[in-house]
């Protein structure tokens, strides 16, 4: 069974059009002008259950409208939908059961009370029994360490503390499938490692489904195996992100410093026969290989031959490869292969002036 199933949604806002000056406000009063936005166009996508998959964006792209349509918080202007086998906003109180969600920006735990009773309240909306209650309430305490959480008003968490608090409430009524809408924004480093070992500790023992919409990219990379990119309410990627990667990486460079003199040739020289770009500059030589080239081949065939001082090798990380995606307006194979050929070319211009063929230390 799908956890979620999504065909051909689309959602569509009226705006209105505010005109300007004491003139425009007085007119605007009598008779109003709107513009039609539409924030999600025509997206499919099915996700199984138990899948944890990464939902990516740039701001506008309609990645927070998609996530309030499967919740059931905004009705789709047009396609289907069904989450846990419900449409949402018809069957808000069965389907409400079976799913957990999460606002970085919103709470869902009242500002002024303990935090134990507002998990007493959720406790009493999901009808959820004491006795079920408790057991799940003792487990997340257990794991995320909220003890001497329970007791404080809200108002005077840190906004970690709050957070994972967020995370128990939303999971007391043990839900199948958790949305996730930016839950690290703010945080720091130690706090969202936590939470990410939460959450994969959550679908590797548990089998929760997540959807998990967010800016930060290691986010993504710690948690999902599986992207779906928007780009102006439009799906321009949905599958691996080891895929992407291979697709989109300029590959890898290997970055050298040499104790004595090394010329270009003799580098080249040395690496005949592989598919490597030598490039020089006054701190030394950048060998760029494809991820078709093992690493340690590559690096043999140079240590042998020249007197290495230092060695740095560098992966093309996922923001720069998500933000060139969004500069070509597709992450398509061919969209890739011309950024890579462009890439290349240059990296072999670059090996080409005389300038940069002469020996450095």
């Amino acid at each position: 069974m799908l956890a979620i199933d999504v065909k051909d949604l689309r959602k569509q806002f009226k705006v209105q059009k505010n005109r300007e000056g004491l003139s425009g406000a007085l007119k605007d009063l009598f008779k109003r002008e709107y513009t039609e936005v539409t924030a999600v166009k025509d997206i499919s996508f099915q996700i199984p259950q138990g899948e944890i998959c990464g939902y990516i964006g740039e701001n506008g792209a309609g990645k927070s409208t998609t996530i309030k349509m499967l919740t059931g918080i905004l009705v789709p202007t047009s396609g289907q939908l069904k989450v846990n086998g419900y449409v949402p906003y018809k069957d808000r109180e069965k389907f409400v059961g079976g799913i957990g969600v999460v606002f970085g920006q919103r709470s869902q735990l009242w500002w002024d009370i303990g935090v134990i009773e507002s998990f007493q309240l959720l406790r009493k909306v999901y009808r959820v029994s004491e006795q079920d209650f408790r057991k799940r309430l003792d487990n997340l305490v257990d794991r995320l360490d909220l003890g001497e959480l329970l007791n404080r008003p809200v108002r005077k968490l840190s906004l970690g503390q709050r957070m994972r608090c967020e995370l128990v409430a939303s999971l007391l009524h043990n839900p199948s499938i958790l949305f996730l809408d930016e839950p690290t924004i703010g945080l720091d480093i130690v706090v969202k490692t936590e939470i990410r070992e939460f959450l994969k500790d959550l679908n590797r023992e548990e089998g929760t489904t997540i959807l998990l919409t967010t800016h930060d990219l290691q986010d993504i990379e710690a948690l999902c195996s599986r992207v779906i990119m928007l780009d102006d309410g439009r799906i321009i990627y949905d599958g691996g992100l080891e895929e992407l990667k291979n697709r989109w990486s300029k590959g890898r460079e290997i970055q050298f410093q040499f104790g004595t003199a090394t010329p270009l040739t003799k580098l080249q020289l040395l690496t005949a026969g592989l598919d490597v770009t030598w490039t020089m500059s006054e701190q030394g030589a950048s060998m760029w290989l494809p991820h078709s080239i093992n690493v340690s081949d590559a690096l043999g065939m140079v240590v042998g031959g020249a007197d290495i001082r230092d060695i740095k090798i560098l992966e093309t990380n996922t923001d720069d490869i998500v933000r060139e995606i969004y500069r070509s307006g597709s992450a398509s194979a061919s969209a890739a292969a011309t950024l890579l050929e462009a890439n290349s070319a240059k990296q072999e211009a670059e090996a080409e002036e005389p300038e940069k063929e002469t020996s450095l230390r």
